[in-house]
Formats: structure tokens, sequence, C-alpha cells
């Protein structure tokens, strides 16, 4: 049955933003999702855009909105930021590598969310309507990353601040945000850098005994979406098997 809502999921073709979209779906939301390379024919509701590029999140807004006439609404009602860009950035790189790689983290793992919450909240104040933002964050936010990953944690840092900052500014206007936090995810993101630093030594520090899946997240996020009372805005939920606690 749909609930006759839409959501843009960023990211969406693999790991934790397919298995959110696909949770979204089985509750009747209609999902646009997103890739960073363009579609193939069997990936028709997916839109391709490369959020290193200034100009992605404008054009994937504006062709979300298009694609929500499509299907009637005309309007987007959920706004999932998962898109994530995750390598290794070693201190000892050149001058222009390391700030080159510092800013495409940047643009993609925060700028492009921003833009696309901006887009998001003139909407909604625009047509004195409701909306949910769901931006997926990291553990990093909190406990750091590894000492080739300060533009990853501190992406991800500015990512929980600006939900914060967010739910702050517009609750009573019926915006909602939330971030979540996974700590490692079984994902492909994940198995580089577990295979290059360690598994069994890292997971030995996830007192769960294991790393969290795709699904487990997209429960989250999906509640976080849907179900979560008005109150909640503003939280961060945290999911990393008791790996860092707050």
């Amino acid at each position: 049955m749909s609930l006759g809502l839409t959501a843009l999921v960023t990211g969406s073709t693999r790991g934790i933003g397919a298995a959110i979209a696909t949770a979204l779906e089985l509750r009747g939301v209609t999902v646009i999702g997103h890739g960073s390379r363009p579609p193939l024919l069997a990936e028709a509701e997916i839109i391709g855009a490369d959020l290193v590029e200034p100009s992605a999140p404008q054009t994937l807004w504006e062709e979300a909105l298009d694609r929500a006439k499509q299907h009637g609404s005309g309007r987007i009602d959920i706004l999932v930021n998962n898109a994530g860009l995750f390598a290794a950035n070693p201190i000892d790189a050149s001058d222009i590598a390391w700030l080159d790689a510092w800013e495409a983290t940047q643009r993609v793992n925060l700028t492009s969310a921003a833009q696309l919450c901006r887009f998001a909240v003139r909407q909604w104040l625009g047509e004195g309507s409701k909306g949910r933002i769901v931006n997926i964050a990291s553990r990093a936010a909190y406990r750091g990353d590894s000492p080739d990953h300060w533009h990853y944690a501190a992406a991800k840092a500015g990512m929980v601040a600006m939900t914060k900052t967010i739910a702050r500014a517009y609750a009573a206007k019926g915006v909602l945000a939330f971030a979540v936090c996974p700590g490692f995810t079984d994902t492909s993101m994940a198995d580089d850098y577990l295979a290059t630093r360690g598994g069994p030594g890292l997971v030995a520090d996830i007192p769960l005994g294991r790393v969290a899946t795709p699904d487990e997240i997209a429960t989250i996020a999906a509640f976080c979406a849907l179900d979560a009372p008005p109150s909640m805005t503003g939280a961060v939920l945290d999911a990393n098997g008791a790996s860092y606690v707050r």
C-alpha cells in the first residue's frame, strides 16, 4: 500500500543505500535512487550524478523533482543523504594530492549533503509543508578514524553538526532531521578498510562480536524517515555494536 510519500536516497545502488531504498519501498514509499554513474537501462529509477562535481547536487535535486512529478506528487517528502566517499589520504602524500583528496571527500560526504538539505528545506518552507531528513554519518564523527582518514572523520562530524542545526532551526515548521552513525558495516566500502587494517583485530574491538549489516542500518533509517516521533528531531542514533558509546 502506497503512503503517498516520495524519498530521494543518495548512494542507493549498493550497500547501506540499497538497503534503505528497499526498506522504504517495502513500507510503501516511492523511492528515487541515485548513483555516482549514469544508470543502466535496468536501473531506470536511478539518477546518475557524480557528487564530486559542484553542480551535481542541484542537477540531482531538479531531476528528482521531475521524477516525482511523473509519480504524481511533484515533491520530495524524505531526503536520505547516504552517498559517501571513503579513500585513504596519508599525510605523506604530496601537498596537492592531499588537498585534492580532502576536498573531494568533503564535497561528497558533506557539501553535497548540505546542498541537498538546503534544497529540501527551502521546498518545505516554501510550501508550508512537512519533511524529514536522514543523514547517514559515522561513528568516526565522535571517535575519529585512522591516521589516513582525517578528512572522512571531519566530514562526518560536520554532517552531525549540520543535522542538529537543521533540527533546531526548523522543528517548529515541521522539518525534522536525524543522523545515523554506523560503525563498521558489511559493505564493500568497509571490506577494503578491514582488509588493509587487520580485520580480525578491528572486529575484536566490537563487543557485539561482528560488524553491522546494511539491513540493520536501513531499519534505523526507515524508522527515522517514517516512524520517529517529532520530539526525536535532532537525535543522533549510534549503530556500532557498542564499539563506541557516548
